[in-house]
């Protein structure tokens, strides 16, 4: 076969296999840009159906599509990418163009979306647990708690004294990872996590108590689909990968549980090509089942669900911002656990009731924990604090010290499980 030949093969490929999803999404045209957080601009863009990454320090930062601009444009909310001035403040500036700026900011998103360096992509998760699972065969078991919807495998490493049995009256504690597939830090803490327990079980003895009195679920990679998406195609994507069968894609697995789904249309959407499409009905996605059907099996006492960004924990109410019977409990373990962290690299993370940030959110799987089965369960959203400091785009070279200090945090959580079983 001539290159020509293989060359217009790959095209055809990639229009007819890749084409739809990648067209239809329109990624290559969004952008990152952020407005003042103003009460005037906060009521108006609750009645937007917007990627709202997050709120800080007076700045609301939004990935934006140009019809996101456009209402932005509509509304008369002046918004900015901070490489100058805010995009709609001079009209009469070509460079200020959506179409113009937008292909501008696409630069430094590709850059870095067809490599994942050291974070780890679903095989190399994969091969990571049945290395550690070789390594530690009487401390640790992979499970496969399910598949995909394109059929990868959903692991949950299971680490305890005595690994091959079902100890009855041990606390049990679950650890989530990656509901959200550009959280890529989402996937190493509950990794390392695994591997801390693990690889200083027989050097460590307060990590030899714990592990002798615990059982530690870990799920390092809910999302396995829409990860492998981030790496190779487009690095914002943040559901999971189901075909709406319109031309939309995916499902936010963190608004498919059955704990007031649905609820209402602020805290998710029932519109497919919305980032927070809650999907058609309560845990009509495999990876969503595949959390159900563990509680169902299990007795956890605590459940933790990392993402990133913002440096923050939270904690239930999140569809609501009326606080649960819970929350002096939660406020005091959030507490503990920030302080905890602090002490390992100075770096401080905030604390508070999810209901009480700029947006509400319902069929989360923090709530559905407390609601459901009435235990503690957090959110720990992962540095950095802001779109400035990174974003998404963690440096390689901070995951050690991100993974270091939330190490004495899921130790409180585990002694805090044994010590309320």
């Amino acid at each position: 076969m001539t290159k020509a030949k293989i060359a217009i093969f790959l095209l055809c490929f990639f229009v007819l296999v890749l084409g739809p999803s990648l067209m239809a999404q329109n990624h290559w045209l969004n952008t990152i840009v952020w407005v003042e957080k103003t009460p005037e601009n906060v009521a108006k863009l609750k009645t937007m159906w917007l990627d709202i990454l997050m709120d800080w320090q007076g700045k609301i930062w939004i990935v934006a599509s140009p019809d996101d601009i456009r209402k932005l444009k509509d509304a008369e909310i002046l918004y900015s990418n901070d490489d100058n001035e805010p995009d709609n403040k001079n009209e009469s500036n070509n460079d200020n163009e959506p179409g113009n700026r937008l292909h501008k900011g696409l630069e430094s998103i590709s850059a870095q979306t067809t490599i994942n360096g050291a974070f780890h992509s679903y095989r190399e998760v994969e091969s990571e647990v049945y290395a550690l699972e070789r390594s530690y065969p009487n401390l640790v078991q992979v499970h496969i708690i399910g598949n995909s919807l394109e059929m990868r495998n959903l692991y949950a490493i299971k680490i305890s004294d005595n690994v091959q049995a079902d100890e009855e009256g041990e606390a049990e504690v679950l650890i989530t990872g990656c509901h959200h597939a550009r959280e890529w830090i989402s996937v190493e803490v509950p990794l390392y996590v695994a591997k801390h327990l693990a690889e200083n079980y027989a050097t460590d003895p307060h990590i030899r108590d714990l592990v002798d009195q615990a059982e530690v679920w870990i799920v390092p990679l809910l999302n396995p689909d829409g990860l492998e998406y981030t790496i190779h195609f487009y690095r914002y994507w943040r559901k999971n990968m189901r075909d709406n069968d319109n031309r939309t894609y995916g499902v936010d697995p963190n608004r498919n549980y059955d704990f007031m789904w649905g609820n209402d249309n602020e805290g998710s959407s029932a519109i497919s090509s919305s980032y927070v499409y809650r999907g058609p009905a309560p845990f009509s996605e495999p990876e969503t089942q595949a959390i159900r059907d563990l509680f169902a099996q299990r007795d956890f006492q605590v459940s933790i669900n990392y993402h990133n960004y913002s440096q923050v924990i939270i904690y239930p109410w999140g569809y609501t911002n009326e606080p649960s019977e819970m929350d002096a409990l939660l406020e005091e373990m959030a507490s503990e656990m920030a302080a905890r962290m602090e002490r390992v690299n100075g770096r401080v993370y905030g604390y508070g009731q999810a209901g009480n940030q700029l947006y509400l959110t319902n069929g989360g799987a923090t709530d559905w924990a407390l609601g459901v089965y009435g235990i503690p369960a957090f959110t720990m959203e992962l540095p950095p604090v802001d779109q400035q400091q990174g974003g998404f785009y963690n440096p390689e070279e901070e995951i050690p010290s991100i993974v270091r200090e939330n190490i004495p945090a899921m130790l409180y959580v585990i002694e805090w499980a044994i010590e309320n079983k």
